[in-house]
This record gives C-alpha cells, sequence and structure tokens, in this order.
C-alpha cells in the first residue's frame, strides 16, 4: 500500500513515541478497512509496538472480536461515539495492548443517511479507562473519506503520546 507523505510521517512518529515509552497500539477498523493498520506496519520495525488489528467491517464481527454489545449496536448504530469507545476498549483487551484506535464511518458512496451522511466518521483512541473520541466529517469521494480517517487516527495517536 501506499502512503501519503503525511500519514508516513505521523506513522513514523507514532512508531519512534511507542518506541520511547514502551507502549503498544492495536487497531480496530470499520470503513478504513486496515488502513491504519497498514499505514503502521508501512514502517520498518513496527512489529516492536503492533502486534495485531482488528478489521471489524460487519456488525457482527464487532460482537465476536472486540466484544461490542449487540444492544449498543442497535441502539445507536456502528458509526457512533459509543460503539468506536467500546471497540477500543474490546481491542486493548483482546489483544493486551496499552493503547487502542477505532474508525468507524460512512465512506460512501452509499450508506449515508440525513443523520449519518457520507463522510461521517467517528474516532476514538486511548487506554481502557481514558477513551477520548470525536466525530469528523471529511470531504470527497471514498477514498478521500479513507484516507482522511487513517490519518486523523494516527495523528490522534501521536497527539496521546505526546500529551503523555
Amino acid at each position: 500500500m501506499s502512503v501519503s507523505l503525511e500519514t508516513r510521517r505521523l506513522a513514523e512518529r507514532l512508531g519512534a513515541l511507542c518506541r520511547e515509552q514502551g507502549v503498544n497500539v492495536v487497531t480496530a477498523e470499520s470503513c478504513t478497512g486496515g488502513g491504519v493498520a497498514s499505514a503502521i506496519t508501512e514502517i520498518a520495525g513496527s512489529s516492536d509496538y503492533f502486534e495485531t488489528g482488528y478489521v471489524t467491517y460487519a456488525n457482527g464481527a464487532k460482537t465476536r472480536l472486540l466484544g461490542v454489545p449487540e444492544a449498543l449496536l442497535a441502539q445507536h448504530g456502528a458509526v457512533s461515539r459509543e460503539v468506536v469507545e467500546a471497540m477500543v476498549a474490546g481491542a486493548c483487551a483482546a489483544s493486551g495492548a496499552g493503547l487502542g484506535v477505532a474508525v468507524s464511518g460512512v465512506a460512501g458512496p452509499g450508506g449515508g443517511s440525513a443523520e449519518k451522511p457520507v463522510g461521517t466518521v467517528w474516532l476514538a483512541w486511548g487506554a481502557p479507562g481514558r477513551i477520548h473520541a470525536e466525530l469528523c466529517c471529511f470531504p470527497g469521494d471514498r477514498s478521500a473519506v479513507r484516507e482522511q480517517a487513517v490519518e486523523a487516527a494516527l495523528a490522534r495517536l501521536v497527539a496521546w503520546l505526546e500529551q503523555g
């Protein structure tokens, strides 16, 4: 996979910070389809701080692999603060990683609604008990939305580690 220069810069910075702080990171992805994990593993030596990632595109996978409650998905939908926070917590618990990031959104071109139009992406990142989430609205086509979501996820992880 080819990544943008900014995405590569963020992935390199993430790696340096993970090594400095002795932190392992895990990804839990839906609309990005493994793009965050791919960007992380584009960096040589990433196995020092990245062991696994989860691509949970369907709701059933979110429940089976990450322990996201079916009731939470039914009540809030996959593209929600509640679900991405549960995805981070579940990914960290399943992998033993100290830091996680989750992405769920509507990349398009279809699947959007008035409430959650194409480009709507929820990100969550952090550690169990200290998870932050953010709603993003990315412009562009499917590829652009996915690329922006990957970059945003990496940027949030970098900022988390820089803030200690």
